[in-house]
């Protein structure tokens, strides 16, 4: 099953979940979004990344800029291992890994998340790649992915359990939106893809038919 398939099918599922009053501010929360045209103001294809250096799951300081030297990188911007549709996407990351590796590309993830929170991530979903901590969005902001979440979807996610302040380690309610970039080597965004709703990720198979054309 493509990872396309799977994010349709937990979709699916969670629909039966819960009740309609969550769905709709769920559903709103994406609506706000797609209003305040936030994926237009997002770097796109063309566009060249600002300097990258964060800490990884470990703590150690990664350099994208350092990477690129090598090979290309597929750069995936994640809300948090708290998020399903994250970790369909990030264990379907690791499986194309190989070949994505192959194909003269690096993977990296980024997340909110504090140092700690993303080496849990990463040994629960058993990554080999770099999972980076963005401490307060710093870099994400730089890409222009950045929004504050409303006071009704915060609410609904701590019903789920949901402690964002705890992930993030600021109290700041804010997260990025889901994106996939493939960058060259001299930091040029070669591919985008870029959804207000946090339900669509780029699926492997497309990052990897890119990869090949190439």
């Amino acid at each position: 099953m493509s990872l396309t398939q799977e994010l349709k099918a937990r979709a699916e599922q969670s629909a039966t979940k819960y009740p309609e009053t969550t769905h709709a501010i769920m559903n709103n929360g994406i609506a706000i979004l797609r209003e305040e045209g936030l994926v237009k103001k997002a770097l796109k294809t063309g566009d060249k990344i600002p300097e990258v250096t964060l800490p990884n799951a470990a703590n150690k300081t990664i350099s994208l800029q350092e990477l690129l030297l090598e090979n290309k990188v597929v750069l995936s911007f994640y809300r948090g291992g708290w998020c399903p549709y994250c970790n369909l996407e990030l264990k379907a990351l690791q499986q194309a890994l190989p070949e994505f590796e192959k194909n003269g590309a690096t993977l990296v993830a980024i997340s909110p998340e504090t140092p700690d929170n993303s080496l849990s991530t990463s040994e629960k979903n058993n990554l080999s790649f770099e999972v980076l901590s963005d401490t307060n969005n710093a870099i994400a902001k730089k890409f222009n992915l950045v929004f504050t979440l409303p006071k009704d979807l915060i609410e609904v996610y701590n019903g789920f359990g949901i402690d964002l302040n705890s992930s993030n380690g600021n109290t700041n309610q804010e997260l990025p939106l889901s994106a996939t970039y493939i960058i060259d080597k001299d930091g040029t965004i070669l591919y985008d893809f870029i959804k207000e709703d946090y339900k669509e990720r780029a699926d492997p198979e497309e990052i990897l038919k890119f990869l090949k054309n190439k």
